[in-house]
């Protein structure tokens, strides 16, 4: 069929927003009219080059951050059928491997095959453009587009109440950020949190510190609307830079030190871990969710610190939760008036505004934007 997607034809470029073929799907595949897709910061991670290596080679169709209408299914799809509205997990979840067997399936083994962008099934292409297989940036799910092909390990269907230009930014950022503060963190009440960076992740970890009632929520971001938007989520406390939430310890915190920071600045940086990790407090819980680039190689962490004060380092992927709960559950909350996912939003987008609004997250104007298709009636 033909389809219109966002592909990157090479990396610093704009994304191209064009005519593409698109294969029906093969056994094990499912294709998907898509509503809307979050434009989450990793893919200026695939941009920029700053993941090469851990993401689908250009030419790519970028998005991972999805959610529509089951059209068709190939051979063997049990799990979803025609008809059915489903959010696409960025990290596929097969239900059978170690890590899926024992409750932690956002490091399915099948991950490690997606991160190479085609199709998890055999490797080969189901997206061309320009006479050339386009391969897809981040998952195997390809979300810059009208419709896609996927795995049936990616889609998670739910209830079809929830709208879906809402539930795609429970793909990734949304999980991620609210699962970085309540599993990684492991938040509880009375904490005092703070967390690096208001983007769609770090947005998303104020709703879940607050929501696991937390005491004090500090969120640092040198952006001032950023800041009013964080307050605005349930935020306390605002700073311009870790080193004024550092002046601040007295006052924020009983000058006793945050109980969880969680980093979820748009660019990891080695030195902003180490600056920000001594926020932390007696067996404070340091969690790093965001992206750093793929070639750097060292933190600036005083190491005595994590002796002294027990300091733990803690690595969060996808939020550390199980999608297939975690997407549904939290979409019951949504529904219920509990997680404000109207609140992330900020600006919506035609797919052909794509580079609008990546230069609108570029320049700090959104905490999420989100592609909506227009499918006609």
């Amino acid at each position: 069929m033909k389809t219109k997607a966002a592909i990157l034809w090479e990396e610093n470029t704009p994304w191209s927003v064009e005519e593409i073929d698109l294969d029906p799907p093969k056994a094990g595949e499912v294709l998907v009219e898509l509503a809307a897709s979050g434009m989450c910061h990793s893919d200026e991670h695939v941009r920029t080059g700053d993941i090469r290596g851990l993401c689908g080679p250009v030419p790519c169709v970028g998005g991972h951050e999805g959610a529509g209408v089951v059209l068709e299914v190939g051979e063997g799809v049990r799990s979803v059928a025609p008809g059915d509205h489903v959010v696409f997990g960025f990290v596929p979840a097969c239900g059978r491997c170690p890590s899926c067997a024992t409750g932690h399936s956002n490091l399915c083994d099948l991950g490690g095959v997606a991160v190479l962008g085609y199709q998890i099934s055999d490797m080969t292409s189901r997206h061309h453009a320009r006479g050339v297989d386009l391969s897809l940036a981040i998952g195997a799910l390809g979300t810059f587009a009208h419709h896609t092909v996927v795995n049936e390990a990616s889609c998670i269907r739910i209830e079809p109440q929830h709208p879906l230009e809402r539930a795609c930014l429970l793909g990734c950022g949304v999980v991620t950020g609210w699962g970085s503060a309540v599993n990684a963190g492991q938040v509880g009440p009375g904490d005092y949190v703070a967390i690096v960076g208001i983007g769609g992740i770090g947005a998303s970890a104020i709703l879940g510190a607050e929501a696991a009632g937390a005491r004090v929520i500090t969120a640092i971001d040198p952006v001032e609307f950023k800041r009013d938007e964080a307050l605005r989520l349930g935020a306390t406390h605002a700073y311009a830079s870790i080193d004024d939430a550092k002046l601040s310890l007295s006052d924020a915190t009983w000058n006793r030190g945050y109980d969880v920071v969680v980093m979820a600045m748009g660019v990891g940086d080695g030195k902003a871990l180490g600056s920000a990790s001594e926020l932390g407090g007696k067996r404070a819980r340091i969690v790093v969710t965001n992206m750093h680039p793929a070639l750097e190689t060292s933190i600036d962490l005083s190491a005595v610190m994590l002796t002294l004060f027990e300091r733990q380092l803690v690595g969060s992927l996808f939020g550390s939760a199980n999608p297939r709960q975690a997407i549904p559950e939290l979409l019951e909350l949504y529904a219920m008036g509990q997680l404000d996912l109207d609140g992330l939003v900020t600006r919506t987008y035609p797919l052909e505004g794509i580079n609008d609004g990546y230069d609108d997250m570029r320049a700090g104007r959104n905490i999420r934007g989100i592609l909506v298709f227009d499918h006609g009636s």
